[in-house]
Protein backbone atom coordinates (compact mmCIF):
# COMPACT_ATOMS: atom_id res chain seq x y z
CA UNK A 1 0.00 0.00 0.00
CA UNK A 2 2.88 2.62 0.80
CA UNK A 3 4.74 1.93 -1.93
CA UNK A 4 1.54 1.87 -4.09
CA UNK A 5 1.02 5.54 -2.66
CA UNK A 6 4.97 6.20 -3.48
CA UNK A 7 4.53 5.47 -7.28
CA UNK A 8 2.98 9.44 -7.96
CA UNK A 9 6.83 10.30 -7.41
CA UNK A 10 9.73 10.28 -9.51
CA UNK A 11 11.64 7.22 -8.17
CA UNK A 12 14.39 8.63 -6.69
CA UNK A 13 12.59 10.82 -4.44
CA UNK A 14 10.42 7.30 -3.93
CA UNK A 15 13.30 5.83 -2.40
CA UNK A 16 13.98 8.86 -0.38
CA UNK A 17 10.57 9.46 0.78
CA UNK A 18 10.43 5.32 1.91
CA UNK A 19 13.87 5.52 3.95
CA UNK A 20 13.12 8.71 5.97
CA UNK A 21 9.12 6.91 7.03
CA UNK A 22 11.41 3.78 7.37
CA UNK A 23 13.47 5.56 9.69
CA UNK A 24 10.60 7.39 11.56
CA UNK A 25 9.51 4.07 12.28
CA UNK A 26 11.96 2.58 13.66
CA UNK A 27 13.00 5.50 15.48
CA UNK A 28 9.56 6.51 17.22
CA UNK A 29 9.71 4.80 20.23
CA UNK A 30 13.53 5.45 21.06
CA UNK A 31 13.83 8.46 19.86
CA UNK A 32 10.80 10.61 19.07
CA UNK A 33 11.97 13.79 18.34
CA UNK A 34 14.39 12.52 15.52
CA UNK A 35 11.61 10.04 14.44
CA UNK A 36 9.28 13.60 13.98
CA UNK A 37 12.46 15.17 11.95
CA UNK A 38 12.74 12.20 9.56
CA UNK A 39 9.11 12.04 9.15
CA UNK A 40 9.06 15.87 8.23
CA UNK A 41 11.78 15.09 5.42
CA UNK A 42 9.46 12.73 3.97
CA UNK A 43 6.42 14.77 3.63
CA UNK A 44 8.70 17.88 2.72
CA UNK A 45 9.43 15.47 -0.18
CA UNK A 46 5.52 13.95 -0.99
CA UNK A 47 3.59 16.69 0.54
CA UNK A 48 0.37 15.20 -1.66
CA UNK A 49 0.88 11.62 -0.33
CA UNK A 50 -1.24 10.80 2.29
CA UNK A 51 0.26 7.89 3.97
CA UNK A 52 3.59 10.57 4.12
CA UNK A 53 1.04 13.45 6.14
CA UNK A 54 0.23 10.28 8.10
CA UNK A 55 3.49 9.28 9.27
CA UNK A 56 4.33 12.58 9.80
CA UNK A 57 1.13 13.04 11.68
CA UNK A 58 1.73 9.83 14.21
CA UNK A 59 5.17 10.68 14.44
CA UNK A 60 3.94 14.52 15.69
CA UNK A 61 2.09 12.95 18.35
CA UNK A 62 4.56 10.69 19.51
CA UNK A 63 6.78 13.76 20.08
CA UNK A 64 4.29 15.67 21.89
CA UNK A 65 3.54 18.27 19.31
CA UNK A 66 -0.47 17.99 19.48
CA UNK A 67 -1.05 20.63 16.94
CA UNK A 68 1.41 19.41 14.04
CA UNK A 69 -0.24 15.68 14.38
CA UNK A 70 -3.92 16.93 14.50
CA UNK A 71 -2.59 18.96 11.20
CA UNK A 72 -1.12 16.34 9.34
CA UNK A 73 -3.90 13.97 9.96
CA UNK A 74 -6.92 15.82 9.10
CA UNK A 75 -4.61 16.37 5.56
CA UNK A 76 -3.81 12.63 5.13
CA UNK A 77 -7.82 11.93 6.16
CA UNK A 78 -8.61 14.70 3.51
CA UNK A 79 -6.32 12.61 1.20
CA UNK A 80 -7.13 9.44 1.38
CA UNK A 81 -10.58 9.09 3.16
CA UNK A 82 -11.76 6.64 5.74
CA UNK A 83 -12.06 6.77 9.96
CA UNK A 84 -8.52 5.90 10.83
CA UNK A 85 -6.44 7.35 13.62
CA UNK A 86 -9.72 8.78 15.24
CA UNK A 87 -8.32 7.85 18.39
CA UNK A 88 -4.59 9.46 17.82
CA UNK A 89 -6.41 12.63 16.73
CA UNK A 90 -8.76 12.23 19.85
CA UNK A 91 -5.72 12.22 22.49
CA UNK A 92 -3.99 14.88 20.63
CA UNK A 93 -6.82 17.20 21.63
CA UNK A 94 -6.91 16.27 24.71
CA UNK A 95 -3.04 16.86 24.81
CA UNK A 96 -4.35 20.36 23.80
CA UNK A 97 -6.54 20.52 26.88
CA UNK A 98 -9.57 20.22 24.69
CA UNK A 99 -11.06 17.04 25.86
CA UNK A 100 -14.56 18.40 24.61
CA UNK A 101 -13.44 18.26 21.24
CA UNK A 102 -11.90 14.63 21.82
CA UNK A 103 -15.70 13.44 22.38
CA UNK A 104 -16.91 15.20 19.94
CA UNK A 105 -14.16 12.94 17.60
CA UNK A 106 -15.43 9.74 19.33
CA UNK A 107 -19.37 10.74 18.75
CA UNK A 108 -18.77 10.98 15.13
CA UNK A 109 -20.66 8.73 12.56
CA UNK A 110 -17.19 7.42 11.24
CA UNK A 111 -16.73 5.76 14.92
CA UNK A 112 -19.36 2.87 13.33
CA UNK A 113 -16.52 1.97 10.47
CA UNK A 114 -13.55 0.97 13.13
CA UNK A 115 -12.25 -2.11 13.33
CA UNK A 116 -12.26 -3.57 16.62
CA UNK A 117 -9.04 -2.81 17.71
CA UNK A 118 -9.47 0.71 17.25
CA UNK A 119 -12.61 1.24 18.51
CA UNK A 120 -11.25 -0.02 21.58
CA UNK A 121 -8.07 2.26 21.24
CA UNK A 122 -10.95 5.29 20.79
CA UNK A 123 -12.62 4.34 23.45
CA UNK A 124 -9.70 4.14 26.18
CA UNK A 125 -8.89 8.32 24.52
CA UNK A 126 -12.83 8.80 25.68
CA UNK A 127 -12.76 7.62 28.89
CA UNK A 128 -9.17 9.56 29.24
CA UNK A 129 -11.14 13.08 27.97
CA UNK A 130 -13.96 12.22 30.60
CA UNK A 131 -11.44 11.53 33.27
CA UNK A 132 -9.53 14.92 31.88
CA UNK A 133 -13.29 16.70 32.83
CA UNK A 134 -13.72 14.59 36.21
CA UNK A 135 -16.53 12.56 34.47
CA UNK A 136 -15.42 9.48 36.27
CA UNK A 137 -18.37 7.24 36.06
CA UNK A 138 -19.13 8.06 32.42
CA UNK A 139 -15.46 6.90 31.88
CA UNK A 140 -16.37 3.87 33.30
CA UNK A 141 -19.76 3.22 31.17
CA UNK A 142 -17.38 4.44 28.27
CA UNK A 143 -14.93 1.23 28.64
CA UNK A 144 -18.25 -1.29 29.16
CA UNK A 145 -19.40 -0.37 25.89
CA UNK A 146 -16.63 -2.23 24.52
CA UNK A 147 -17.68 -5.40 26.60
CA UNK A 148 -14.35 -6.28 29.06
CA UNK A 149 -14.26 -9.71 29.49
CA UNK A 150 -11.65 -11.85 31.94
CA UNK A 151 -11.53 -14.28 29.49
CA UNK A 152 -10.01 -12.69 26.37
CA UNK A 153 -5.88 -12.29 25.65
CA UNK A 154 -3.91 -10.41 23.28
CA UNK A 155 -2.69 -6.49 23.50
CA UNK A 156 -6.05 -4.86 22.88
CA UNK A 157 -7.94 -7.36 25.85
CA UNK A 158 -4.73 -6.14 28.01
CA UNK A 159 -5.10 -2.29 27.11
CA UNK A 160 -8.82 -2.29 27.33
CA UNK A 161 -8.68 -4.46 31.06
CA UNK A 162 -5.76 -1.89 32.55
CA UNK A 163 -7.81 1.03 31.28
CA UNK A 164 -11.37 -0.24 33.01
CA UNK A 165 -9.00 -1.13 36.10
CA UNK A 166 -7.94 2.28 36.30
CA UNK A 167 -11.40 3.81 35.05
CA UNK A 168 -12.84 2.01 38.19
CA UNK A 169 -10.04 3.37 40.80
CA UNK A 170 -10.61 6.67 39.76
CA UNK A 171 -14.71 6.45 40.04
CA UNK A 172 -13.68 5.03 43.90
CA UNK A 173 -14.61 1.16 42.93
CA UNK A 174 -11.12 0.04 44.03
CA UNK A 175 -12.45 -3.51 44.90
CA UNK A 176 -13.85 -4.13 41.64
CA UNK A 177 -10.63 -2.75 40.02
CA UNK A 178 -8.62 -5.64 41.68
CA UNK A 179 -10.47 -8.36 39.37
CA UNK A 180 -9.20 -6.46 36.84
CA UNK A 181 -6.13 -5.89 37.11
CA UNK A 182 -5.18 -9.27 37.91
CA UNK A 183 -6.90 -10.11 34.61
CA UNK A 184 -4.31 -7.56 33.14
CA UNK A 185 -1.36 -9.26 34.80
CA UNK A 186 -2.31 -12.66 33.43
CA UNK A 187 -2.26 -11.52 29.87
CA UNK A 188 0.95 -8.83 30.41
CA UNK A 189 3.73 -11.68 29.31
CA UNK A 190 5.74 -8.51 28.52
CA UNK A 191 5.06 -6.76 31.29
CA UNK A 192 3.94 -3.57 29.15
CA UNK A 193 1.80 -2.57 32.16
CA UNK A 194 2.63 -1.43 36.03
CA UNK A 195 -0.80 -3.56 36.70
CA UNK A 196 1.25 -5.74 39.49
CA UNK A 197 2.09 -2.27 40.87
CA UNK A 198 -1.16 -1.03 41.10
CA UNK A 199 -2.72 -4.14 42.35
CA UNK A 200 -0.43 -4.27 45.26
CA UNK A 201 -1.27 -0.66 45.99
CA UNK A 202 -4.68 -1.35 46.31
CA UNK A 203 -4.01 -3.82 49.01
Amino acid sequence: MVLQDLRVLSRDNADAVAKHMIMAAVLMDDDPQLALRHARAAKDRAGRVAVARETCGIAAYHAGEWKEALSELRAARRMSGGPGLLAVMADSERGLGRPEKALELGNSDEVDQLDHESKVELAIVMAGARQDLEQFDSAVVVLQRENPDVNTTGVTALRLSYAYANALVLAGRGEESKKWFEHAIAIDEFELTDSKERLAELG
